[in-house]
């Protein structure tokens, strides 16, 4: 993909965006992880489908193009075969994507802590050996050896801390990752005011769902009646999702999570308070300054509604 920065992980590689037709009305959801991707992709879902129950499942209808745990050609094939408006999910930066002006390209960010605190919890109840075992199926193991190697999963025996680990690891191929995810978020900031990006944060989400699905129906250009919009966000809130995760998490269906509906653990805000200690924090913020415009750390923080920054 000429002119694209490639953003590769043992996870997921950028590349396997090359050569896919977009059709007009596509909707692309680039998060970096652990900052609502699933919370986004179930709001745009009942959006275009008037709808708060699906079937198939979520990651059916709206599958990670670039993640490595499924051969690429099945999943654009999947894709090549809806009708509806499709949603793609995805955690590669807009720097790395393809940009069609028929797309509308979708960010969420949120408090990078909470990030950190939901990423320890994500990795803790991750199945590593049956992710590399699916890996190995899809597109085998063979070109890891160029790949930094930051497993999913638990810390392995003499490896960093995990949260260590999240503040020092590299902003290009550890996607979990403080430099990865002010990286991302970059991307969409420099970007917010072009047409057809939206940029969304977790904590405007917790505070005004209904105001939040509703500018969201205005970025997808989605007309629906004020009342029937309520009634979506009711079915979005976290506690809803919760209910419904073997529906919604992503890969519920190949036995990936220890436990399917701790993939939904908190969502909430501010739960970095007790985790981060005081010489985490300073290592942080020296970290922040270093990767992070004052403006979009503003911003990754407290979001839309808890900044005065022009949108």
């Amino acid at each position: 993909m000429s002119g694209l920065k490639r953003y590769r992980s043992v996870v997921a590689d950028s590349a396997r965006w090359g050569g896919f037709a977009f059709r007009p009305g596509d909707i692309v959801i680039s998060t970096p992880p652990k900052c609502g991707t699933t919370w986004m992709q179930t709001l745009c879902a009942m959006l275009v489908f008037d709808a708060t129950e699906f079937n198939p499942p979520l990651a059916e209808i709206s599958p990670w193009l670039d993640m490595l745990i499924a051969d690429r050609a099945e999943i654009v094939e999947r894709l090549g075969r809806q009708q509806h408006r499709r949603i793609i999910k995805t955690h590669t930066p807009l720097d790395g994507l393809p940009y069609d002006p028929g797309v509308t390209y979708i960010c969420v960010g949120r408090d990078p802590r909470d990030a950190a605190c939901s990423a320890i919890h994500h990795a803790a109840n991750m199945d590593v050996e049956r992710f590399m075992e699916l890996r190995a199926a899809a597109v085998g193991l063979e070109d890891l050896a160029g790949i930094a190697r930051q497993r999913p999963g638990p810390a392995a025996e003499g490896a960093p801390a995990p949260l260590q680990a999240w503040l020092e690891g590299d902003g290009r191929e550890v996607p979990m990752s403080l430099a990865y995810m002010l990286g991302h978020l970059a991307t969409f900031w420099e970007r917010r005011q072009a047409p057809h990006v939206a940029l969304f944060h977790y904590s405007d989400l917790l505070a005004d769902l209904p105001g939040q699905v509703h500018r969201l129906a205005g970025a997808l250009r989605v007309e629906m009646a004020d009342d029937r919009l309520l009634e979506l966000a009711a079915a979005g809130t976290f506690g809803a999702m919760k209910r419904r995760a073997q529906m919604l998490a992503p890969c519920s269906d190949v036995g990936l999570w220890r436990n399917t509906e701790e993939f939904f653990h908190r969502g909430t805000s501010g739960q970095w308070r007790k985790v981060f200690t005081d010489g985490d924090l300073r290592r942080y913020q020296d970290r922040v300054a270093e990767l992070a415009s004052a403006e979009l750390a503003a911003w990754a923080h407290h979001g839309w509604l808890g900044a005065a920054i022009a949108t």
